[in-house]
């Protein structure tokens, strides 16, 4: 769906679309992925502290398919319903599957472990390369909303799978392995409640992480809401996201640091992952141009044929699916044969880096000196872009999955993986 999310927003009404020019569009969608990350460190709290692992990945799924639903209706209404249902959903299950991968008979110490997550990855990629595709195919012929109805159906069948695989899962127990005690759950339901209806827990934001999780739930909810109402202008509306999006993780980590769930040894784990949290950070900034705009200058600057055969612009996202697809086991029995000898995860992180940081350095060739609108570059330029990016991400993203896992303290498994 991600990936003519920003081709909905940019394409014509007449053609279906909203009508938004390319700036508005990108920072539409930015604001969409902002969002999913806010609400993400809600969804690692409620997971550690009140519907353990496996109910909240569940109730997660749940929602997000109802969004797709939601945006298979043909109306601008029901697409920002739905984003908000996809944005909620995904926050309760994005952060919470990798530490069930975690808890899958690993040892701290157990060498499979990056292996392992390499993959999980690669099963995730599965789906980054075959849904826009599909997506892709049916947004460019039959209209956008047919593509966020086949996205329905997919995570609908993702469900089903899911609940029937149970029995092999960590994590299934209905309890968090954190749980609140009961007078303190009622104070976190209070205030999430709070949180949603009014700003007062703005006084109380430094108190708990139930209050942090609350706020981001009532900031997220009050912006999207004067947004809608016209009141906040699309523009002020990602810089607020923005300006908490940087706040929340600095508050965390202070919370965490002084929090007395945390050991001392764990605490002295911590440091090392802010590294990785920050080098995450920076390789992020060009990958998530992937889907907004670089999906532009491909619809628009780009030409989508090969051999004749024409594609439409969202095709391009599947590259970088499928060179993840094809990437990590070749990662994984790597590292898996290297067995202890294998380079450490900071220096697999850095190396992500460094490939993010290329992918972008080859697209200053085939887009200097060129101002007209109408030049089309190579289609094999985004492909080399898309090849280094995706090596990149295979690197960074499973090696720090996989650190985050024996990183975290253990009472803040999912929200950790949310940061």
């Amino acid at each position: 769906m991600q990936a003519i999310l920003v081709l909905y927003f940019a394409d014509t009404v007449a053609h279906g679309g909203l009508g938004m020019s390319a700036g508005t569009a990108a920072s539409v969608s930015a604001a969409y992925g902002t969002l999913i990350y806010l609400v993400s460190i809600a969804g690692g709290w409620l997971a550690d502290r009140v519907l353990g692992l496996y109910r909240a990945v569940l109730w997660g799924g749940i929602l997000i398919a109802c969004g797709h639903y939601a945006m298979a209706v043909p109306a601008a209404g029901t697409t920002w319903a739905g984003l908000g249902l996809i944005s909620a959903g995904t926050g309760l299950l994005k952060p919470n599957v990798a530490p069930m991968v975690g808890k899958l008979r690993y040892r701290a110490d157990d060498d499979r472990r990056d292996p392992g997550f390499a993959l999980y990855y690669m099963a995730i990629n599965i789906g980054a390369f075959a849904g826009p595709l599909v997506t892709g195919w049916l947004g460019d012929h039959r209209g956008w909303h047919w593509g966020f109805s086949a996205a329905a159906i997919g995570m609908t069948f993702g469900l089903v799978q899911y609940a029937l695989g149970r029995r092999h899962l960590a994590g299934r127990k209905h309890a968090a392995e954190f749980a609140l005690p009961p007078d303190a759950l009622r104070r976190a339901v209070r205030l999430v409640v709070a949180g949603l209806t009014a700003t007062a827990t703005l006084a109380v934001l430094l108190t708990a992480t139930a209050t942090l999780a609350a706020l981001l739930t009532a900031t997220a909810t009050l912006a999207a809401l004067l947004t809608a109402s016209g009141l906040l202008t699309m523009d002020r509306f990602v810089d607020l996201l923005t300006l908490v999006s940087v706040i929340a993780p600095v508050v965390y980590f202070a919370v965490m640091f002084t929090s007395p769930r945390v050991t001392a040894e764990e605490r002295g784990r911590l440091r090392p992952y802010i590294v990785l949290f920050l080098a995450s950070v920076v390789f992020d900034f060009i990958l998530f141009q992937a889907y907004s705009t670089m999906m532009l200058l491909a619809s628009t600057n780009a030409e989508r044929s090969i051999l004749g055969f024409g594609f439409p612009a969202s095709w391009y996202a599947s590259a970088l699916g499928a060179f993840e697809v094809a990437l990590a086991p070749v990662v994984a029995v790597l590292w898996a044969r290297m067995g202890p000898s294998q380079p450490h995860a900071s220096n697999k992180i850095a190396i992500g880096v460094v490939l993010g940081g290329l992918s972008f350095l080859l697209m200053v060739i085939p887009t200097s000196g060129h101002s007209s609108d109408h030049h089309l570059m190579s289609v094999w330029w985004i492909v080399g872009s898309y090849l280094l990016l995706g090596l990149g991400d295979v690197l960074l993203e499973t090696s720090g999955m996989s650190a985050t896992t024996k990183l975290a303290p253990a009472a803040f498994a999912g929200q950790t993986m949310s940061l």
